[in-house]
């Protein structure tokens, strides 16, 4: 093992300092990759019969209970082979956490989507690669740098604002009215909105989400918060299982790929029907984010159907489930409400009032609402990357071609990172405030870290934190349900119904 190697200069130097150790300890320090921790891995079958209903300790639909099992018996750097012969390392140290990002690269390598990547690459005639979320190294590269151009930068997304906040209006509107305000759980009015808002920033439409006919079971839109919904619920299956679809087409690939032939069909139908008006749009008017895909040279039709494609299935159920968590930690702490509810009422005259720049810009104590939710409740229990470089965690010596997957989800409910760290108190973010502790820069990574992160993140963020300040100008939100927990579908799903209850302030 080279351990000088020059790629690990900067890394190995931290180590020491963070151990103590002087340079001539180095020798024999360092660990080799095999002596890491782990769940036993049978010969043909992996660790898949620790998967097993019944008789299985783990399940594929709670990562971060499985997470928090391997953490207490394994300690900070866990190996597993859920699949013979393919290594995953789990990390629950931000240092480890930290050395993984700094090992991306040029490219950052991930493994995940991979039988939608087979789904997409044997259709030629469609799409030019697997799109955004699978596809690895300068073709990954080169889609991403054209999308993040007009998305990634703050300022880049305030140009949604204004459409946003008349389409999140109109929302608050509807779920203030019989039937929607009677309803047991809100989870499907939350996905509606978010289509809409979907729709609005990506292709400039409205989608017609909220009207009485778009409710119904073979709408348009209820089709596609199903196909969403469905293929999301397939990937971690497909990515982790024996992935038997590669060689004939199982159930579980049969239920993404039709899933994912809707979702194709209605992007095909709504970019051409934006290309058809593209011509002749008034050329004085700014350009819209789909107009800017359109006219760039880097990107052609089959290029931009991935892009809607992966924009329907990462913008609907990540945001929906996320707001979900937030609306309901915001009503089961009433205290959080009402400080929620004095800052709006400083920053929104009427409950009609537009949330505007300047509101964003001062609306502190709501940002501190939703990462607070993030910490609890993230996205998703952490980050894969394949290393391209060896590395080293926690004195594991890790090889290239290593699948690498980051905890922050259970390291975020860790007291050693965090105190009370099961407790709902957002104002641990707040600086000046006696809770507030300055946390390591990669524990709370909801959205991902680097190049690789997520591309709508600001878009988001900007989505949740104008639903959140508008929702409670309006209402007294309140939940007739339980402790509400987390389902992994490679992001975490709300593990029950949405009961809310919206009553008019």
């Amino acid at each position: 093992m080279r351990f000088f190697n020059k790629v690990f200069s900067v890394n190995i130097n931290n180590l020491f300092l963070r151990q103590n150790l002087s340079r001539q300890s180095f020798t024999g320090y360092f660990k080799s990759f095999h002596n890491i921790p782990g769940p036993a891995s049978l010969p043909g079958i992996g660790t898949l019969y620790q998967y097993l209903p019944l008789i299985g300790q783990y399940r594929f639909d709670t990562l971060h209970l499985n997470g928090f099992k391997k953490y207490k018996k394994f300690g900070p750097v866990v190996r597993e082979q859920i699949v013979p012969g393919v290594n995953i390392i789990w990390l629950f140290d931000p240092n480890d956490i930290e050395t993984l990002f700094r090992h991306e690269g040029k490219y950052p390598q991930r493994r995940s989507h991979l039988a939608l990547e087979k789904y997409r690459l044997d259709r030629p005639n469609v799409y030019n690669s697997g799109g955004l979320l699978p596809t690895n190294g300068p073709e990954w590269f080169r889609i991403r740098s054209v999308l993040q151009k007009n998305l990634s930068s703050p300022q880049a997304v305030k140009r949604f604002l204004k459409g946003s906040d008349e389409i999140i209006q109109e929302w608050i509107e509807l779920i203030g009215h019989a039937p929607v305000r009677d309803k047991n759980d809100y989870l499907p009015e939350i996905s509606r909105l978010f289509l809409e808002l979907t729709g609005y920033a990506m292709l400039d439409i409205r989608l017609d989400s909220f009207s009485y006919h778009e409710h119904q079971k073979h709408s348009r839109t209820s089709r596609l918060m199903k196909a969403a919904y469905q293929t999301n619920s397939c990937i971690l299956k497909t990515d982790n299982g024996p992935q038997l679809w590669r060689k004939f087409e199982t159930p579980l690939y049969k239920k993404l790929k039709k899933s994912q032939e809707y979702m194709e069909d209605v992007a095909i139908d709504l970019l051409s029907l934006k290309m058809s008006l593209f011509n002749d749009r008034d050329k004085y008017t700014p350009l819209t984010l789909l107009e800017t895909y359109l006219s760039s040279p880097e990107l052609d039709f089959k290029d931009i159907i991935g892009v809607i494609c992966d924009f329907l299935l990462a913008g609907i159920d990540t945001t929906t489930y996320t707001t979900s968590f937030l609306l309901y930690h915001l009503a089961r702490h009433p205290e959080v409400q009402n400080k929620v509810y004095a800052e709006s009422l400083k920053l929104l005259k009427t409950p009609q009032s537009a949330v505007t720049e300047e509101v964003l810009k001062e609306a502190t104590y709501t940002k501190a609402v939703l990462k607070e939710s993030l910490r609890l409740r993230p996205i998703s229990v952490g980050i894969g990357r394949v290393l391209q470089t060896e590395a080293v965690f926690s004195t594991y010596c890790v090889p290239p071609e290593t699948v690498v997957v980051s905890q922050n989800q259970i390291s975020c409910r860790l007291e050693k990172y965090f105190e009370c760290a099961d407790k709902f108190l957002p104002d641990r973010w707040l600086k000046g405030h006696p809770l507030y502790k300055q946390s390591h820069p990669f524990l709370l990574l909801p959205f991902g870290h680097g190049p690789r992160s997520c591309i709508a993140r600001r878009l988001a963020e900007q989505h949740m934190i104008v639903l959140a300040l508008k929702v409670v100008r309006n209402y007294v939100i309140g939940w007739n349900g339980g402790t509400l927990e987390s389902k992994s579908l490679l992001i975490n799903k709300p593990d029950g119904p949405i009961l809310l209850t919206f009553n008019r302030r």
